[in-house]
Protein backbone atom coordinates (compact mmCIF):
# COMPACT_ATOMS: atom_id res chain seq x y z
CA UNK A 1 0.00 0.00 0.00
CA UNK A 2 1.01 3.64 -0.38
CA UNK A 3 1.80 5.61 2.76
CA UNK A 4 3.47 8.82 3.89
CA UNK A 5 6.58 7.67 5.75
CA UNK A 6 9.36 9.31 7.76
CA UNK A 7 12.29 7.59 9.51
CA UNK A 8 13.50 10.34 11.83
CA UNK A 9 12.28 13.48 13.54
CA UNK A 10 12.44 16.69 11.59
CA UNK A 11 10.54 18.99 9.23
CA UNK A 12 7.64 17.77 7.07
CA UNK A 13 9.99 17.67 4.07
CA UNK A 14 11.27 14.35 5.48
CA UNK A 15 7.97 12.69 4.55
CA UNK A 16 8.13 10.52 1.45
CA UNK A 17 5.40 8.67 -0.40
CA UNK A 18 6.45 5.02 -0.14
CA UNK A 19 5.14 1.51 -0.70
CA UNK A 20 4.91 -0.44 2.57
CA UNK A 21 3.39 -3.72 3.68
CA UNK A 22 -0.33 -4.01 4.34
CA UNK A 23 -1.06 -4.17 8.10
CA UNK A 24 -2.92 -7.24 9.33
CA UNK A 25 -5.73 -6.85 11.91
CA UNK A 26 -5.36 -8.59 15.25
CA UNK A 27 -8.24 -10.35 17.01
CA UNK A 28 -9.83 -7.11 18.20
CA UNK A 29 -8.75 -4.93 15.30
CA UNK A 30 -10.28 -3.61 12.12
CA UNK A 31 -8.48 -3.03 8.83
CA UNK A 32 -9.78 0.27 7.48
CA UNK A 33 -9.41 1.36 3.88
CA UNK A 34 -8.66 5.01 4.64
CA UNK A 35 -10.67 7.55 2.67
CA UNK A 36 -9.40 10.62 4.51
CA UNK A 37 -7.16 11.49 7.46
CA UNK A 38 -7.06 14.86 9.19
CA UNK A 39 -3.92 16.40 10.64
CA UNK A 40 -3.67 18.77 13.59
CA UNK A 41 -0.91 20.61 15.49
CA UNK A 42 -0.14 17.54 17.60
CA UNK A 43 0.75 15.63 14.43
CA UNK A 44 3.12 18.42 13.45
CA UNK A 45 4.86 18.39 16.85
CA UNK A 46 5.24 14.60 16.75
CA UNK A 47 6.64 14.92 13.22
CA UNK A 48 9.32 17.38 14.33
CA UNK A 49 9.97 15.72 17.69
CA UNK A 50 9.66 19.04 19.51
CA UNK A 51 9.08 19.70 22.30
CA UNK A 52 11.51 16.94 23.20
CA UNK A 53 9.32 15.67 26.04
CA UNK A 54 7.03 14.17 23.36
CA UNK A 55 9.74 11.66 22.52
CA UNK A 56 9.15 9.88 25.82
CA UNK A 57 5.87 8.67 24.33
CA UNK A 58 6.69 8.45 20.62
CA UNK A 59 10.29 7.21 20.56
CA UNK A 60 13.47 8.69 22.02
CA UNK A 61 15.90 8.47 19.09
CA UNK A 62 13.49 8.02 16.20
CA UNK A 63 9.70 7.79 15.75
CA UNK A 64 8.24 4.51 16.94
CA UNK A 65 5.79 4.56 14.03
CA UNK A 66 7.02 5.61 10.61
CA UNK A 67 3.56 6.62 9.36
CA UNK A 68 2.23 9.83 10.95
CA UNK A 69 -1.40 10.79 11.51
CA UNK A 70 -4.00 9.86 14.12
CA UNK A 71 -7.52 10.66 12.87
CA UNK A 72 -9.19 8.84 10.00
CA UNK A 73 -12.41 7.91 8.25
CA UNK A 74 -12.96 5.18 5.71
CA UNK A 75 -14.49 1.79 4.95
CA UNK A 76 -13.98 -1.43 6.89
CA UNK A 77 -11.98 -3.83 4.70
CA UNK A 78 -11.57 -6.71 7.17
CA UNK A 79 -12.18 -7.45 10.85
CA UNK A 80 -10.40 -9.53 13.47
CA UNK A 81 -11.87 -12.71 14.96
CA UNK A 82 -13.26 -11.02 18.06
CA UNK A 83 -14.92 -8.08 16.28
CA UNK A 84 -18.70 -8.39 16.06
CA UNK A 85 -20.02 -4.82 15.95
CA UNK A 86 -18.43 -3.94 12.60
CA UNK A 87 -18.34 -5.69 9.26
CA UNK A 88 -16.65 -5.15 5.90
CA UNK A 89 -18.26 -2.31 3.97
CA UNK A 90 -19.18 -0.22 7.05
CA UNK A 91 -18.21 3.45 6.92
CA UNK A 92 -16.38 4.36 10.13
CA UNK A 93 -14.36 7.15 11.70
CA UNK A 94 -12.07 7.30 14.70
CA UNK A 95 -8.41 7.25 15.64
CA UNK A 96 -5.34 5.03 15.47
CA UNK A 97 -1.97 5.22 17.21
CA UNK A 98 -0.23 3.32 14.39
CA UNK A 99 -0.48 6.00 11.67
CA UNK A 100 -3.31 7.01 9.34
CA UNK A 101 -1.64 8.76 6.39
CA UNK A 102 -1.83 5.58 4.34
CA UNK A 103 -4.19 3.65 2.11
CA UNK A 104 -4.97 1.21 4.95
CA UNK A 105 -4.74 1.39 8.73
CA UNK A 106 -5.04 -1.18 11.49
CA UNK A 107 -7.34 0.21 14.18
CA UNK A 108 -8.72 -1.30 17.41
CA UNK A 109 -12.46 -1.78 16.91
CA UNK A 110 -13.17 0.20 20.09
CA UNK A 111 -11.60 3.28 18.45
CA UNK A 112 -14.21 3.43 15.69
CA UNK A 113 -17.87 4.38 15.31
CA UNK A 114 -20.17 4.60 12.31
CA UNK A 115 -20.12 7.71 10.14
CA UNK A 116 -23.43 9.63 10.47
CA UNK A 117 -25.50 9.43 7.29
CA UNK A 118 -25.35 13.21 6.75
CA UNK A 119 -21.55 13.34 6.91
CA UNK A 120 -18.98 12.82 4.17
CA UNK A 121 -15.83 10.79 4.73
CA UNK A 122 -13.76 14.01 4.55
CA UNK A 123 -15.94 15.71 7.18
CA UNK A 124 -15.87 12.65 9.45
CA UNK A 125 -12.08 12.46 9.32
CA UNK A 126 -11.91 16.03 10.66
CA UNK A 127 -13.72 15.19 13.88
CA UNK A 128 -11.98 12.83 16.36
CA UNK A 129 -9.08 14.52 18.16
CA UNK A 130 -10.10 18.18 17.86
CA UNK A 131 -13.80 17.68 18.60
CA UNK A 132 -13.13 15.35 21.53
CA UNK A 133 -10.72 17.92 22.98
CA UNK A 134 -13.42 20.60 22.78
CA UNK A 135 -16.08 18.28 24.21
CA UNK A 136 -13.99 17.14 27.16
CA UNK A 137 -12.88 20.68 27.98
CA UNK A 138 -16.38 22.15 27.98
CA UNK A 139 -18.35 19.23 29.41
CA UNK A 140 -15.94 17.45 31.76
CA UNK A 141 -13.66 20.26 32.96
CA UNK A 142 -15.88 23.36 32.74
CA UNK A 143 -19.26 21.62 33.19
CA UNK A 144 -20.89 24.23 30.94
CA UNK A 145 -24.47 25.07 31.92
CA UNK A 146 -27.19 26.89 29.94
CA UNK A 147 -26.84 30.65 30.22
CA UNK A 148 -23.19 30.68 31.21
CA UNK A 149 -20.80 32.92 29.30
CA UNK A 150 -18.03 31.13 27.41
CA UNK A 151 -15.11 32.76 25.59
CA UNK A 152 -13.16 30.70 23.04
CA UNK A 153 -9.80 31.96 21.79
CA UNK A 154 -8.64 30.64 18.44
CA UNK A 155 -12.33 30.27 17.64
CA UNK A 156 -11.75 29.71 13.92
CA UNK A 157 -9.17 26.94 14.41
CA UNK A 158 -9.53 23.18 14.61
CA UNK A 159 -10.49 22.85 18.29
CA UNK A 160 -12.01 26.35 18.47
CA UNK A 161 -14.48 25.84 15.63
CA UNK A 162 -15.83 22.73 17.36
CA UNK A 163 -15.79 24.42 20.78
CA UNK A 164 -17.98 27.31 19.64
CA UNK A 165 -20.60 24.90 18.31
CA UNK A 166 -20.49 22.52 21.27
CA UNK A 167 -20.80 25.38 23.78
CA UNK A 168 -23.85 26.64 21.88
CA UNK A 169 -25.31 23.12 21.89
CA UNK A 170 -24.94 23.17 25.69
CA UNK A 171 -26.90 26.44 25.86
CA UNK A 172 -24.06 28.85 26.62
CA UNK A 173 -23.65 32.45 25.48
CA UNK A 174 -20.52 32.20 23.35
CA UNK A 175 -17.89 34.78 22.41
CA UNK A 176 -15.31 33.83 19.82
CA UNK A 177 -11.90 35.48 19.49
CA UNK A 178 -10.30 35.42 16.03
CA UNK A 179 -8.67 37.60 13.38
CA UNK A 180 -10.50 39.95 11.02
CA UNK A 181 -10.85 37.55 8.03
CA UNK A 182 -12.47 34.90 10.26
CA UNK A 183 -15.15 37.00 11.98
CA UNK A 184 -17.94 35.92 9.63
CA UNK A 185 -16.92 32.27 9.88
CA UNK A 186 -17.09 32.31 13.69
CA UNK A 187 -20.48 34.06 13.56
CA UNK A 188 -21.72 31.36 11.18
CA UNK A 189 -20.75 28.72 13.75
CA UNK A 190 -23.23 30.26 16.18
CA UNK A 191 -21.10 32.63 18.26
CA UNK A 192 -23.25 35.29 19.92
CA UNK A 193 -20.35 37.75 19.94
CA UNK A 194 -16.99 37.95 18.15
CA UNK A 195 -13.82 39.76 19.18
CA UNK A 196 -11.23 40.74 16.59
CA UNK A 197 -7.95 40.28 18.40
CA UNK A 198 -6.16 42.55 15.93
CA UNK A 199 -8.15 45.53 17.24
CA UNK A 200 -9.41 44.47 20.70
CA UNK A 201 -7.64 42.84 23.64
CA UNK A 202 -10.34 40.80 25.41
CA UNK A 203 -8.29 40.82 28.64
CA UNK A 204 -8.58 44.62 28.86
CA UNK A 205 -12.32 45.01 28.38
CA UNK A 206 -14.86 45.13 31.20
CA UNK A 207 -16.53 41.90 30.10
CA UNK A 208 -16.03 38.89 32.40
CA UNK A 209 -16.65 35.27 31.44
CA UNK A 210 -17.65 32.18 33.39
CA UNK A 211 -15.44 29.97 31.22
CA UNK A 212 -12.46 30.72 28.97
CA UNK A 213 -11.20 28.01 26.65
CA UNK A 214 -7.75 29.26 25.67
CA UNK A 215 -6.71 27.53 22.45
CA UNK A 216 -3.97 30.01 21.62
CA UNK A 217 -2.14 30.76 24.88
CA UNK A 218 -0.43 33.88 23.57
CA UNK A 219 -1.40 35.95 26.64
CA UNK A 220 0.09 35.48 30.13
CA UNK A 221 -2.13 33.58 32.54
CA UNK A 222 -2.46 36.67 34.73
CA UNK A 223 -3.85 38.66 31.80
CA UNK A 224 -6.36 35.97 30.80
CA UNK A 225 -7.53 35.65 34.41
CA UNK A 226 -8.57 39.32 34.35
CA UNK A 227 -11.32 38.35 31.92
CA UNK A 228 -12.67 35.63 34.24
CA UNK A 229 -15.42 36.02 36.81
CA UNK A 230 -14.18 35.62 40.42
CA UNK A 231 -15.11 31.93 40.37
CA UNK A 232 -14.69 31.34 36.65
CA UNK A 233 -12.86 28.48 34.92
CA UNK A 234 -9.85 28.90 32.64
CA UNK A 235 -8.84 25.92 30.49
CA UNK A 236 -5.47 26.41 28.74
CA UNK A 237 -5.07 23.67 26.14
CA UNK A 238 -2.34 24.97 23.86
CA UNK A 239 0.88 26.91 23.70
CA UNK A 240 4.21 25.96 22.18
CA UNK A 241 6.60 26.91 24.96
CA UNK A 242 10.25 25.88 24.78
CA UNK A 243 12.00 23.15 22.80
CA UNK A 244 12.31 20.83 25.79
CA UNK A 245 9.03 21.00 27.73
CA UNK A 246 6.72 22.88 25.38
CA UNK A 247 3.55 24.02 27.17
CA UNK A 248 4.26 21.99 30.33
CA UNK A 249 5.59 25.07 32.16
CA UNK A 250 2.34 26.92 31.58
CA UNK A 251 0.33 23.86 32.63
CA UNK A 252 2.26 23.47 35.88
CA UNK A 253 1.94 27.19 36.64
CA UNK A 254 -1.82 27.04 36.06
CA UNK A 255 -2.20 24.09 38.42
CA UNK A 256 -0.15 25.81 41.15
CA UNK A 257 -2.04 29.10 40.82
CA UNK A 258 -5.37 27.29 40.99
CA UNK A 259 -4.63 26.39 44.61
CA UNK A 260 -4.41 30.06 45.61
CA UNK A 261 -7.52 31.51 43.97
CA UNK A 262 -11.24 30.91 43.77
CA UNK A 263 -10.85 30.84 40.02
CA UNK A 264 -10.40 27.38 38.56
CA UNK A 265 -7.35 27.00 36.30
CA UNK A 266 -7.71 23.53 34.82
CA UNK A 267 -5.41 22.49 31.97
CA UNK A 268 -6.75 19.66 29.84
CA UNK A 269 -4.96 16.60 28.54
CA UNK A 270 -7.47 15.09 26.15
CA UNK A 271 -7.85 11.30 26.07
CA UNK A 272 -9.74 9.65 23.22
CA UNK A 273 -12.83 7.75 24.36
CA UNK A 274 -15.25 5.80 22.18
CA UNK A 275 -18.24 7.05 24.19
CA UNK A 276 -17.23 10.64 23.48
CA UNK A 277 -16.98 9.83 19.78
CA UNK A 278 -20.53 8.44 19.95
CA UNK A 279 -21.68 11.66 21.67
CA UNK A 280 -20.09 13.68 18.87
CA UNK A 281 -21.70 11.43 16.25
CA UNK A 282 -25.11 12.33 17.73
CA UNK A 283 -24.29 16.07 17.64
CA UNK A 284 -23.14 15.71 14.03
CA UNK A 285 -26.18 13.69 12.99
CA UNK A 286 -28.56 16.33 14.39
CA UNK A 287 -26.67 19.20 12.76
CA UNK A 288 -25.70 20.84 16.05
CA UNK A 289 -22.04 20.45 15.08
CA UNK A 290 -20.60 20.70 11.55
CA UNK A 291 -16.90 20.28 10.75
CA UNK A 292 -15.18 23.23 9.12
CA UNK A 293 -12.75 22.14 6.41
CA UNK A 294 -10.02 24.61 5.52
CA UNK A 295 -8.08 22.66 2.89
CA UNK A 296 -7.70 19.15 1.55
CA UNK A 297 -4.49 17.64 0.20
CA UNK A 298 -3.84 14.36 -1.65
CA UNK A 299 -1.68 11.77 0.11
CA UNK A 300 1.34 12.66 -2.02
CA UNK A 301 1.17 16.20 -0.57
CA UNK A 302 0.89 15.17 3.09
CA UNK A 303 4.08 17.09 3.86
CA UNK A 304 2.43 20.29 2.62
CA UNK A 305 -0.59 19.59 4.83
CA UNK A 306 1.58 19.21 7.93
CA UNK A 307 3.61 22.29 7.01
CA UNK A 308 0.43 24.35 6.67
CA UNK A 309 -0.93 23.13 10.01
CA UNK A 310 2.40 23.84 11.68
CA UNK A 311 2.18 27.49 10.60
CA UNK A 312 -0.75 27.85 13.02
CA UNK A 313 -3.33 29.75 10.96
CA UNK A 314 -5.85 27.14 9.85
CA UNK A 315 -9.56 27.88 9.47
CA UNK A 316 -11.05 24.72 10.87
CA UNK A 317 -9.45 21.44 9.85
CA UNK A 318 -6.94 20.25 7.28
CA UNK A 319 -7.65 16.84 5.70
CA UNK A 320 -5.54 14.52 3.59
CA UNK A 321 -7.58 12.49 1.11
CA UNK A 322 -6.39 9.02 0.16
Amino acid sequence: MRAAVRHRYGPPSLLTSSTVGLPLPGRGDVLVQVGAASVHPGDYFVMTGEPYVLRLAFGLRRPRHGIPGRDLAGVVAAVGKDVTALRPGDEVFGWSTAGTLAEYARVPADNLVSVPANLSIVDAAAVPTSAMTALQALRDIANVQPGQTVLVTGASGGVGSFAVQIAKAFGAEVTGVCSTPNLDLVRSLGADHVVDYTTTDFTRTEKRYDIILDNVATQPLAAVRRALTPTGTLIPISGRGGRWLGPLGRIVKARVLSGFTRQRLKPLVSVEKRQDLLTLADLLATGQVTPVIDRTYPLDEAADALRYVGAGHTRGKVVVTI
